[in-house]
């Protein structure tokens, strides 16, 4: 596949959502089929008009598609290389299945992810003063309650399932295991007494998708 015909991922190298749509790619064997284009957020390049052009909310990731038309939000992206790519399925195959792993994939996102992000961005330093030119302390430091909240809740989901959503390996997973990266980054441990969340961490981090990504 000529770098014409690839689709195009453009990323930060470290930044959470980046590295879930990374990780669906490896999970879907599909790497090598990509074109990898960085975006030095720290020097401000999200914020150009060039990349405004390919997406106005100034995040990442982008994905361009084989049609040319230009993806942004983790989600999306993923039922795209889910849908265009050959490998497990990451968003379901049933009725029940697809559901489920939307459910439970938003929970993820909404209750550690998001969370997370929010206290990273306003009750720290965040990514430095260029970029966080607005912060309230008191929001970031509630939603670090409310990631901790989400982490109680995915212990106790976890205590009789393998997997965050449905009975296999989705993208609800990938978003969950991300999401307590980035709070371990961010310096939110898991409370030693959620036994299960931090196994299920340990297992998921011996996935291969999660190293080769």
């Amino acid at each position: 596949m000529s770098s014409e015909s690839k689709i195009a991922l453009y990323e930060t190298t470290g930044f959470p959502n980046p590295a879930r749509i990374r990780a669906a790619l490896a999970e879907k064997g599909s790497l090598n089929q990509v074109e990898f284009i960085e975006v030095d957020v720290m020097n401000l390049e999200h914020r150009t008009e060039a990349f405004y052009a390919i997406n106005p909310l100034g995040t990442v990731p982008v994905l361009r598609t084989l049609e040319g038309e230009y993806l942004s939000e983790s989600t999306a992206i993923t039922e795209y290389i889910d849908a265009l790519f050959d490998g497990p399925s990451l968003t379901g195959t049933t009725p029940l299945e697809r559901g489920m792993i939307h459910m439970m994939q938003r929970r993820a996102e909404s209750m550690v992810m998001d969370a997370v992000a929010a206290y990273f961005h306003h009750a720290t330093a965040g990514l430095g003063p260029a970029i966080e030119t607005y912060q309230c302390s008191e929001w970031g430091n509630h939603q670090k309650q409310r990631a901790l909240a989400g982490f109680s809740y995915f212990n106790q989901h976890l205590e009789h399932n393998l997997y965050v959503a449905a009975d296999n390996f989705s993208m609800a997973d990938i978003t969950l295991f991300y999401g307590l990266a980035f709070a371990e980054f961010a310096g939110i441990d898991i409370p030693a007494e959620l036994t299960n969340l931090i196994g299920w961490r340990q297992t998921m981090s011996e996935r291969p998708c999660f190293s080769a990504s």
